[in-house]
C-alpha cells in the first residue's frame, strides 16, 4: 500500500503546496496552482482543495483572495523551513509596486490627489495598483489583502472610516507592514497618516462669511458615515462661531440627509427645502460634489449666488484649472498631498523598520475666494 494512501487528501495537497513552495523558491505573493489545477492534479473534489487551502490560509502559509487565487503568504518560507530571517513585510523584495486604496476618484479632489502620489511614484521608480472600495469596509479588507497577495511593497489608504476598525489595517500595523492613510486617522490607533488640517479649513470659512456680514451659517455633508474628517470640519466651525459669540444652532449642521442622484428630484429633498425657505445666508459645504449641488438647488428655487446665497466649499469642484474656478473654497492642495504621501510612504519602506514612531503630517489649507461668496442681503 502506498503511504501516501494513508495520509487523507486534503493533507496530500497541503504537503504538495509546501514542497513546491520550497523547490520552486517561491516568494511572498507569488501564486499557487489554482483549485481547478489542483483538483485534476489530485482527482479530487472542489470541497477537498477548498478544505487544504483553508487550512493553510489558516497556518497564515497562504493568502486567498476571492476571484483571483492564493499567493505565498509573508511569513510562509520562514514558517515552513525556518531557515530565514522572519518575513514580516515585503521590504526585503523590491517589486518597485505600491498600491493605492481610494473609496472612489469621482471628484477632482481624488483625481488631483492621485496625480500627486503618481508624481512622486515616477520619481521614484515606482508604480501604482489603484483599487477602489465604494466606501465600504467588506471591500477596503479585500483590497488590503489582495494588494499585499499581489506583491506590494506598501500601501496607501484613504479610509472608510467606521466605528469597527478594519481588523486589516490593525493587522498591518502590529505586523510592520508599510502603509499610511491619506485624509484621515483612526482615533486612537497610532499610525502615519498625511491630511489637510480640516479644523482651520472650516475656521477660515466661517471668518470669510463672518466678514461678509453672515450670522447664518449652515455647514453640510452628505457623507453616510460621521467621519473623522467631517468630525475635525464640525469641530473647528463651532469654535470659530464660539469665537465670535455666536449662539450654535444644531439645526445648522446639515449631516442627517442622503446625497441627491438626480437633480429633478431636487424638490423632495430636505436640504432642497431648507435652501428654499432661505433659513440660512450661506453654506460651508464638506465637499465639492455637494457644492455644486447646493448651487444647482438654489438656482432651481430661484435664488442668485452670491447676491442672496454663499457658498463655501471644501475643495474645489468646478476646474482643475485653477483660473476657471468660480467656486470659493477651502483648498488643501491635494497634489501637494499626494506626493508627500509617497515619499513619507517610500521612507518608511526604506527605513527597514528603523523609523521610530509614526510621522503625522497636517497640511495647512488656504481660503480661495472667487465668485460664490459675497455679502450678506440681510447686512
Amino acid at each position: 500500500m502506498n503511504t501516501n494512501d494513508r495520509i487523507p487528501l486534503y493533507q496530500q495537497i497541503q504537503e504538495y503546496i509546501r514542497k513546491i513552495i520550497i523547490t520552486e523558491k517561491m516568494k511572498p505573493g507569488d501564486r499557487i496552482p489554482t483549485e481547478k489545477e489542483l483538483m485534476n492534479q489530485f482527482n479530487v473534489s472542489k470541497i477537498t482543495v477548498v478544505n487544504a487551502l483553508t487550512g493553510l490560509a489558516n497556518e497564515k502559509l497562504i493568502d486567498r483572495v476571492p476571484g483571483k487565487g492564493s499567493f505565498v503568504a509573508e511569513e510562509t518560507v520562514t514558517a515552513i523551513t525556518n531557515s530565514e530571517p522572519p518575513l514580516t513585510s515585503r521590504r526585503g523584495l523590491h517589486t518597485g509596486m505600491i498600491g493605492l486604496i481610494m473609496p472612489t476618484i469621482h471628484d477632482y479632489f481624488a483625481i488631483r490627489l492621485i496625480e500627486g502620489i503618481e508624481q512622486a511614484l515616477n520619481q521614484e521608480g515606482y508604480r501604482s495598483m489603484i483599487m477602489l472600495t465604494d466606501g465600504k469596509s467588506e471591500k477596503e479588507k479585500a483590497a488590503i489583502k489582495e494588494l499585499r497577495a499581489l506583491g506590494a511593497e506598501g500601501l496607501l489608504i484613504f479610509p472608510v472610516d467606521e466605528e469597527n476598525y478594519n481588523e486589516e489595517i490593525l493587522g498591518m500595523k502590529l505586523s510592520g507592514f508599510p502603509f499610511l492613510l491619506i485624509d484621515r486617522y483612526l482615533p486612537g490607533v497610532e499610525t502615519h497618516y498625511i491630511a489637510a488640517d480640516g479644523k482651520l479649513g472650516a475656521k477660515l470659512a466661517v471668518e470669510h462669511l463672518w466678514e461678509l456680514g453672515h450670522r447664518d451659517i449652515a455647514i453640510c455633508s452628505d457623507s453616510p458615515l460621521q467621519t473623522v474628517t467631517v468630525q475635525d470640519r464640525i469641530e473647528g466651525y463651532m469654535e470659530a462661531l464660539k469665537d465670535k459669540g455666536a449662539l450654535i444652532n444644531p439645526a445648522h449642521m446639515i449631516t442627517d440627509f442622503k446625497p441627491l442622484t438626480v437633480l429633478k428630484d431636487a424638490e423632495d429633498h430636505p436640504l432642497y427645502r431648507y435652501i428654499r425657505n432661505k433659513m440660512v445666508t450661506a453654506y460651508i459645504s464638506l465637499n465639492g460634489r455637494l457644492g455644486v449641488q447646493i448651487f444647482q438647488m438654489a438656482k432651481q428655487a430661484g435664488l442668485r449666488i452670491p447676491e442672496d446665497l454663499s457658498i463655501v466649499s471644501f475643495d474645489d469642484p468646478t476646474s482643475i484649472v485653477e483660473e476657471f474656478s468660480i467656486f470659493t473654497h477651502v483648498k488643501q492642495f491635494e497634489r501637494d498631498m499626494g506626493f508627500r504621501a509617497a515619499i513619507q510612504l517610500l521612507e518608511v519602506i526604506r527605513s527597514n523598520g528603523d523609523i521610530k514612531g509614526f510621522s503625522k503630517t497636517l497640511i495647512e489649507p488656504e481660503l480661495v475666494i472667487k465668485q460664490t461668496s459675497g455679502t450678506s442681503p440681510l447686512s
